[in-house]
């Protein structure tokens, strides 16, 4: 059991991150779906810390480990019809750092990103952690 303390600190003191720039820039995916198309299980969902949606453009932060990027997210809006639409977060890449940024880090999608008009009305699916 004196050996457990020292086990379990291994993967810390042997963990890291390699970031690395890509000359070709971020990615963004959108899929546009129906809202009978789109079955989401809750776990799926990445929890996120806060959302506003100001000057066309959709603004969420997002838990962190130090290298989450904008290109690590699939985004899917629902078209609401003549209500407001939704916009879910998935993480497709895992951020695999061990830098655990306790605020999380501000990821911004433009409305035209999103393939949505200019004061188009939207709100988040994702679930709100509070701390």
């Amino acid at each position: 059991m004196r050996f457990l303390p020292l086990l379990l600190a291994a993967p810390l003191m042997l963990g890291g991150c390699v970031i690395y720039s890509s000359d070709s820039g971020e990615t963004t995916t959108v899929r546009a779906a129906s809202a009978t198309s789109v079955e989401l299980e809750p776990r799926e969902l990445e929890s996120v810390h806060g959302v506003r949606f100001e000057r066309d453009q959709a603004v969420v932060r997002v838990t962190s480990n130090g290298c989450t990027e904008k290109s690590d997210f699939r985004v899917e809006i629902v078209d609401g019809g003549a209500m407001a639409g939704e916009m879910t977060l998935f993480r497709s890449e895992p951020d695999h750092c061990r830098a655990l940024i306790a605020e999380g880090v501000e990821l911004s999608w433009t409305y035209a990103e999103l393939g949505l008009e200019r004061g188009a009305a939207l709100v988040l699916a994702n679930p709100l952690v509070v701390p």
